[in-house]
């Protein structure tokens, strides 16, 4: 594809960084958002999300006059679609409404020979289901589904495989599974990628495409299922479960994961559900996988409760009114800003709900805390050091680098060093006085 102009529709954690990596090797590129806010910011050359190195790419796409942000899509040669696949209602069905709108916004500048490419991860079948839906608002173009390899518009699937905080290294080294809908649009989304993309571009067909992204993050939900399974089962038996997975982890041919409070993100906390979705009977291992990683939060809180009741017991003057619970961590993973499908958000949420004394959240990477947390109060780690039980969630690098609290603690990510078990056999004992 020579000099083409390429549309990003959706600017957030995947599309700003790769609108800003097209237009980083002089390409055109046109982004789009219903973010007003959003628009504005990225036309200042400036940006709404953090990412390291994000802001140094698009202040000079837009300074070079190569990226500029628009809420309404533009006539171009190629669309990437970006936007966010959510569930509908409390039964874990997908919304692909976002994508449905994406699709009815674009189709009016569509032009033959353009290709649309969905990023968005998705349930199997959803790229063709955005041809259907092209397809039904411009009958004047052909579609893959009917025309095949004649088609006017090319149909293709890439799911984005980028890790927070290393994006734009990612997006340039990853290998790229691409999924035309015929081998033409295959061949089309090859040579769009390979513009700034050094890795691989592997080719399949658009449901193959679609069930790798979710097989690579169901699979590594199924490994943290088993990590947090294991705490759970270790806390019962008074066992320190991070030397057990250290200890486990000199064999040669085990690698277990590190236990947390949960999942979170927008890949492994929704992607093993749009199997699931498909095929209910059959994913049994992956729905009991989601279901341990989506009761964890629970047993977390149930471990503050008892913290609580600790500390009461220790202070018989004081009621639950006087303990202030600080809570360490609201992103889904350590040392980024993204607290989308965030364990650690829910925990802090329930707590500030139900807990009367108050709830304190300590979140280096955010400047406000989100409307749920409206209940709770952002502090530094130095403002939480007068609270009386201590909750880590997530392991920022600045908490590993504080002072170890001295009261209750509640520790999901052992960075806090654990006190001295009492010897089994003098733990029964006393439980027998």
């Amino acid at each position: 594809m020579t000099s083409p102009t390429i549309s990003v529709i959706g600017l957030g954690y995947i599309g700003l960084p790769t609108a800003a990596m097209f237009a980083s090797r002089k390409v055109k590129v046109i982004g789009v958002d219903v973010n007003v806010k959003a628009v504005e910011t990225i036309n200042r050359g400036e940006i709404h999300i953090v990412e390291p190195d994000l802001d140094i790419a698009v202040h000079a796409a837009v300074t070079e006059g190569f990226l500029h942000a628009t809420t309404t899509p533009e006539p171009a040669d190629a669309f990437l679609i970006a936007v966010p696949t959510p569930f509908r209602g409390d039964d874990h069905d997908p919304d692909l409404s976002y994508i449905e709108a994406a699709a009815r916004a674009i189709a009016p500048v569509l032009q033959a020979g353009n290709l649309v490419v969905l990023e968005s991860t998705s349930p199997v079948g959803a790229t063709e289901q955005l041809a259907e839906w092209l397809a039904a608002a411009r009958p004047d173009l052909s579609f893959p589904q009917a025309a095949g390899e004649a088609s006017d518009i090319r149909v293709a699937h890439c799911p984005e495989r980028v890790l927070p905080g290393k994006v734009m290294q990612e997006l340039i080294h990853n290998d790229r599974v691409i999924g035309g809908m015929t081998p033409k649009c295959s061949a089309a989304a090859v040579a769009l990628y390979k513009i700034f993309v050094d890795g691989e571009c592997v080719v399949t067909n658009a449901r193959t495409a679609e069930m790798a992204k979710l097989t690579e993050n169901s699979f590594r939900d199924v490994n943290i299922a088993f990590a947090n399974e294991l705490s759970i089962i270790c806390d019962k038996l008074d066992i320190d479960v991070w030397e057990l997975i250290a200890l486990a982890n000199r064999h040669p041919r085990v690698n277990i994961l590190q236990p947390g409070p949960g999942v979170g993100g927008h890949c492994i906390a929704v992607d093993p559900w749009f199997i699931v979705s498909k095929t209910p009977e059959e994913a049994r291992l992956i729905r009991t996988a989601r279901e341990v990683n989506d009761s964890k939060p629970h047993w977390v809180l149930d471990k503050v409760k008892e913290a609580v009741a600790r500390h009461l017991d220790a202070n018989p003057g004081q009621s639950e009114a006087d303990v202030t619970i600080a809570c360490y961590g609201l992103a889904f993973k350590p040392d980024i800003d993204d607290l989308r499908e965030s364990p650690a958000v829910e925990i802090v949420k329930a707590l500030a709900e139900t807990h009367p004394g108050q709830v304190l959240a300590v979140e280096p990477n955010i400047t406000t805390l989100p409307p749920k947390l409206v209940k709770a109060a952002l502090v530094s780690v130095g403002d939480a050091a007068h609270a009386q039980v201590h909750v880590m969630l997530v392991d920022h690098r600045e908490f590993k680098d504080a002072a170890v609290p001295t009261k209750s603690v509640v520790d999901v990510r052992g960075v806090w060093p654990r006190p001295p078990a009492v010897p089994r056999q003098n733990a029964d004992l006393a439980l027998q006085c």
